[in-house]
């Protein structure tokens, strides 16, 4: 492959990009995509799924991508080996799904650094219950984001891809809550604006015979039948009090991956056991905003170690919006929730 670099002599840059075989030059993203899906699904079929289109239409570009590869390199990208078996790539095969995934991954992360750059689309990632913080500041923003053209996208990020989602640039601001020491600013390598702090709590559905309303000390926790969560916020509880293999440690008698399917197994009494979660959730159960009629919220004991609380709040890549101009949209959001926020003590970057 030629090198093609900023620093080499504009003739020989212009020459080898002149110079591509007029075979390659008949490759489209499109066809990188589906080869590239091709090889995370294993069949046509499965990528004809994937990509919400015929299956005819993959294998037509399969056909097409085997036919520029011959003629390019001698060698097929990929081989059919029977009725249900997986395609088989050739080493060729290998080598182009590797160029198509740094391909469309540079392309990608390329427009949506220009989008940055230009103002032109900011992107929102929050979780199920942080939305509403957009939503407290969204009425004053809206007008100038109409009238400039720019387009706010907002993205539902589970907890546990807060921190990956942002690194890899597929948001711009992140809403969303963590586990920190009780009273100590939390230690997170990103522009951090603090919302709000609260504990955990359970919810039951035991009767108060079984469960007495009194707080559940971190000794008596281990024994109660427990929906304990698969990942996420409270699962960062739960290893930091009982050691990364607490399943082993607790009575769990349910592994969940979502606080409304916990709910509803409680409600309906298919399971009979606590749930943990924040306060303010176990607060909107009680109240009838959320599934949890009949359930009744247990507070927990101050001897649990080290001493957690949940910390919500917006997060932002360190330092990117001093590369920006005031009225850039990142920083318009950022200033938005500054002066919306009801705990404003700190709104920097602590370092991780």
């Amino acid at each position: 492959m030629t090198d093609v670099r900023d620093d080499a002599n504009p003739a020989d840059a212009l020459a080898a990009l002149l110079g591509c075989p007029p075979a390659m030059l008949d490759v489209s993203l499109d066809q990188l995509r589906t080869l590239a899906v091709v090889h995370a699904t294993g069949t046509a079929q499965q990528a004809a799924r994937s990509l919400d289109r015929e299956q005819s239409s993959v294998q037509k570009q399969l056909d097409n991508l085997n036919k520029t590869a011959v003629r390019l390199v001698g060698e097929a990208l990929v081989v059919k080996q029977g009725r249900g078996k997986d395609f088989l790539f050739t080493p060729s095969g290998e080598e182009f799904v590797a160029l198509a995934a740094q391909t469309l991954h540079a392309v990608t992360d390329s427009v949506h650094h220009s989008r940055r750059r230009v103002g032109s689309t900011v992107t929102f990632g929050s979780t199920e219950f942080t939305v509403q913080f957009l939503g407290a500041i969204w009425p004053d923003l809206r007008e100038d984001f109409e009238r400039r053209g720019i387009r706010l996208n907002i993205e539902h990020v589970r907890t546990r891809d807060l921190w990956r989602k942002l690194d890899a640039k597929k948001v711009d601001l992140v809403c969303g809550s963590f586990a920190a020491e009780r009273g100590r600013p939390p230690a997170v390598d990103y522009d951090f604006l603090e919302w709000h702090r609260e504990r955990v709590a359970l919810l039951t559905n035991l009767t108060a015979r079984e469960l007495p309303d009194t707080p559940v000390a971190a000794a008596r926790l281990p024994e109660l039948p427990l929906l304990a969560p698969t990942a996420g916020l409270l699962s960062q509880f739960l290893s930091q009090w009982f050691g990364p293999d607490y399943r082993g440690v607790l009575t769990v008698i349910a592994d969940i991956d979502s606080l409304s399917y916990g709910l509803n197994l409680l409600t309906s009494e298919l399971l009979h056991g606590c749930l943990l979660t924040t306060e303010r959730v176990a607060d909107a159960a009680l109240e009838g905003r959320l599934p949890g009629q009949g359930l009744r919220k247990i507070d927990l004991a101050d001897d649990y170690q080290p001493s957690l609380e949940i910390v919500t709040g917006i997060f932002a890549r360190k330092n990117e919006r001093d590369r920006y101009a005031p009225d850039h949209p990142l920083n318009l959001l950022w200033d938005g929730f500054t002066a919306a926020a009801p705990n404003q003590t700190i709104t920097t970057t602590f370092p991780g």
